[in-house]
């Protein structure tokens, strides 16, 4: 029998579940009643316009909350994204201003759920962590005939939190994007790729690094692209 996901994140430092898991996993923290409307949405994302000119092909929007240990979460005022040079070499020390991720998405019953799910399970793995920072980010990774995307271009990292959830929200016309987790002497651990909506790696940043391949269009007269849900907790109290 699988381990469950938090003994998969104890054991290993990650775990990479499959969609009717993750499915069945959020059905026990809330209602996924606006997944359409919630998935549609990272059809109107803000170009990344911190990426140079000939590489823009990541869209995004961001927002920041706080969750506690009795399960309240509540939405913070919008603030930009910050990671310290340690974690991030391309945009370490620059504060970040993104579009922040539309009311109707962000309190809605989908993300509300996920952040349920993440909280009771991050929780468990840390349960002295009274209070939680964190920061939810929409992606779409373009894939252009001209131009491949890339999920990571800050190259194989770690986010400089406690925990992070990568959820496959949508992915059409593309190849690659595998995910491959490493240890801290840069030693693989294992590699998988989010193929179906649902899929979702989970990760102990303190522990583990990560990076995911760029991923190219399956047909390369149509565009294609990545969409995820990255949800970062870094424990405040």
């Amino acid at each position: 029998m699988a381990l469950a996901i938090d003994a998969q994140i104890a054991d290993a430092g990650y775990a990479f579940v499959r969609a009717a898991d993750v499915r069945a996993a959020l059905a026990a923290s809330g209602s996924l009643s606006d997944w359409p409307t919630f998935a549609e949405s990272w059809n109107h994302l803000d170009v990344d316009t911190y990426l140079g000119e000939r590489a823009r092909y990541r869209r995004r929007r961001f927002a920041v909350y706080r969750a506690d240990a009795t399960g309240a979460i509540e939405r913070q005022p919008h603030q930009p994204h910050y990671q310290d040079v340690d974690y991030n070499r391309l945009f370490g020390g620059v504060e970040r201003w993104f579009a922040p991720i539309d009311s109707s998405v962000g309190d809605g019953p989908a993300m509300r759920t996920i952040l349920r799910f993440c909280a009771r399970l991050f929780g468990s793995l840390a349960p002295g962590v009274a209070s939680w920072r964190v920061e939810t980010h929409q992606f779409r990774i373009e894939a252009r005939s001209d131009l491949p995307g890339e999920p990571t271009p800050e190259g194989v990292h770690r986010d400089g939190v406690d925990f992070v959830l990568v959820l496959l929200v949508n992915r059409d016309n593309i190849v690659s994007g595998t995910t491959t987790v490493y240890d801290r002497d840069a030693r693989p651990l294992g590699s998988f790729t989010l193929t179906e909506p649902f899929d979702a790696a989970l990760v102990d940043d303190r522990r583990v690094a990560h990076g995911v391949t760029p991923v190219a269009s399956l047909d390369p007269s149509r565009p294609g692209h990545r969409d995820v849900l990255v949800v970062t907790f870094r424990a405040l109290l």
